[in-house]
């Protein structure tokens, strides 16, 4: 027994010494080009020991910077409250004017557009009954009409469906538009509607621009400011333009690609005519005329008003006589023709016939001569 465990000691001292040689030398082994490149075993097992710390520590996000912005111009309690009626036009439109008065303390624009809406389809919104509603309530001094894109649809005349642009239909659609600017006009509420641009598509574009007709004719009945818009985005042969000059100058995208809908550039040409027109009636702050329709009681409103483009309370006040606008600029002689360059005068009027014009000839001037009588034969 001694002898056989003498012999296992033996035996497991040898393999040991064996073991201990073998590891020394792997270690003491010269390094390889496969070494020097991507290191031991023993440094590659470092190595993604070392990664898998680091991905555990969270890391350092750069601090975020706060870029000012310009705060919002607080608004007048007393500002003057313009109200935007209409429908998806008029819903670019809305950004469009609040991006224009934004640093006006004194003007506060209202938005009530209603996309898919018109003067057809009141059972689905009722523009008129909507407006009654806004005037009983007070909500507003100024509105801003521009809508009609979704009116090229039936419409129900006493029961029966009329085809647009029929005569029962105009006769229909025209009374609407009365009704809509009646209660305008009778709350003393200045107006500005805006007609209708042209479409991409020329049948569409064809039917709208007669939709936008009786809006011109039902506003300058009415004495609303009317802004014809049409030529605004056309080309220089009349046609539909998806491009135009920016209030800048710049030859820009004006409309959407659906060549309905007005791109930002168009809305806020749009917002410079409005601020144009607009000028007639808000003076920062003020409306600047509310009057009493100098013809009511007449039987001249039953008459169609004349058709300036511009008439609205103040218009109507001049053609009233009540008084005389100091803006208008008088045409001066020197801008008219004149006669001795442009006319070729073939007879002069010489000024010594003025005393040889017989008495009582307009031109005698209380000089003339007497004609010798004539005698008459028996």
């Amino acid at each position: 027994m001694r002898k056989k465990f003498f012999s296992v000691l033996i035996i497991f001292s040898m393999l040991s010494a064996i073991f201990s040689i073998v590891t020394f030398a792997q270690e003491q082994r010269p390094q390889t080009l496969f070494d020097l490149l991507f290191g031991t075993q023993n440094q590659q097992q470092v190595k993604k020991k070392s990664t898998r710390r680091v991905q555990n520590v969270p890391r350092k996000t750069a601090p975020r910077v706060r870029v000012p912005t310009t705060p919002a111009i607080e608004k007048s309690q007393t500002a003057t409250r313009l109200i935007v009626f209409g429908d998806s036009l008029a819903i670019d439109l809305e950004k469009a004017l609040i991006r224009f008065y934004k640093e006006d303390p004194n003007l506060i624009i209202i938005r009530k557009a209603i996309g898919s809406s018109g003067f057809v389809r009141d059972d689905f919104f009722d523009w008129n009954g909507a407006l009654k509603t806004e005037i009983a309530n007070d909500s507003f001094d100024i509105a801003v009409v521009l809508m009609g894109i979704n009116d090229k649809q039936n419409l129900l005349v006493e029961g029966k469906s009329a085809k647009p642009l029929t005569n029962e239909w105009k006769k229909a659609y025209s009374t609407r538009l009365n009704n809509f600017l009646s209660q305008l006009r009778s709350a003393n509420k200045p107006v500005i509607w805006l007609g209708l641009p042209p479409m991409a598509a020329k049948k569409y574009s064809a039917i709208i621009t007669q939709i936008s007709s009786l809006q011109s004719l039902a506003a300058f009945s009415a004495g609303a400011e009317f802004i014809d818009i049409y030529e605004r985005f056309t080309d220089e042969n009349g046609n539909y333009s998806s491009r135009g000059p920016n209030l800048s100058g710049k030859n820009v995208l004006m409309r959407k690609s659906d060549g309905i809908h007005f791109a930002s550039a168009g809305s806020d040409k749009l917002a410079f005519y409005i601020n144009q027109s607009l000028k007639k009636f808000y003076r920062g702050g003020t409306i600047s005329l509310a009057v009493v329709d100098p013809l009511s009681g007449t039987d001249s409103l039953r008459l169609k008003r004349p058709p300036f483009q511009g008439l609205g309370q103040i218009r109507l006040l001049e053609i009233a006589g009540a008084i005389t606008s100091l803006n208008i600029n008088n045409i001066r002689s020197l801008s008219l023709i004149n006669a001795t360059n442009n006319l070729i005068i073939k007879n002069s009027f010489d000024l010594n016939e003025l005393v040889n014009a017989p008495v009582g000839r307009s031109d005698a001037f209380g000089v003339g001569i007497k004609l010798k009588e004539e005698t008459t034969v028996n």
